[in-house]
């Protein structure tokens, strides 16, 4: 292994359920008839471009609300996902960030948890590529930036996008079933499931 690639929301910090709850209530004030089940199953680990194309036109200074409630909710609650500082500091070998949000909002979340001085210089969002997760071209650009060769990485995933954009970027994968996402939602992809982030540095030494 050359180079570990971290998703960012849901597997270094625990945002996932923050913006749930924040997008659920955001699309019921639009009229929609959705829960957090179906909106997790249907949003979490998206592109923003995704989202917005899904959810549609909205009224004026609505998606200025929902950053602002985003923001305020991600301030008073976000932490890292236990255990995985003890995992990175057990990595032997380069690694990085790779994520669907914007770099604004990757950089705040790691500097809310104290991740921001781990992952320095070491950031990629879908900012950068024509097209975000599922497709590979996020992964792709951060491996090839980072200098190391598809074959070599391994991605550290939590959602069903993630997942399939590391499989099509020819990459192995971790994905981490003690999140939000159901195990279920998440097997039959290609990628290993794990539930314990400790693991991972074990994981990522048993892989071929």
């Amino acid at each position: 292994m050359e180079l570990v690639i971290f998703d960012c929301d849901g597997v270094l910090v625990d945002s996932e359920r923050i913006s749930v709850r924040v997008g659920t209530a955001a699309l019921r004030r639009l009229g929609w008839t959705i829960d957090e089940s179906e909106y997790a199953d249907r949003f979490v680990g998206c592109s923003n471009e995704y989202w917005d194309e899904q959810v549609g036109e909205t009224p004026p200074g609505w998606h200025d609300q929902i950053t602002q409630e985003y923001l305020a909710a991600m301030e008073a609650e976000l932490r890292a996902i236990e255990g995985i500082e003890s995992a990175l500091d057990r990595l032997d070998i380069p690694y990085c960030v790779a994520s669907n949000g914007r770099h604004a909002n990757v950089r705040n979340s790691l500097e809310l948890t104290g991740l921001a001085r781990r992952f320095d210089g070491r950031v990629f969002s879908a900012e950068d590529v024509a097209r975000g997760k599922p497709a590979p071209d996020l992964f792709l650009h951060a491996a090839a930036t980072m200098g190391a060769a598809p074959e070599g990485c391994v991605v550290i995933e939590d959602s069903p996008f993630g997942v399939r954009a590391a499989m099509s970027a020819g990459m192995r994968c971790l994905a981490f079933a003690g999140g939000l996402t159901p195990p279920s939602r998440l097997s039959g992809l290609g990628a290993t499931l794990f539930h314990d982030p400790t693991t991972i540095p074990d994981l990522i030494a048993t892989l071929p």
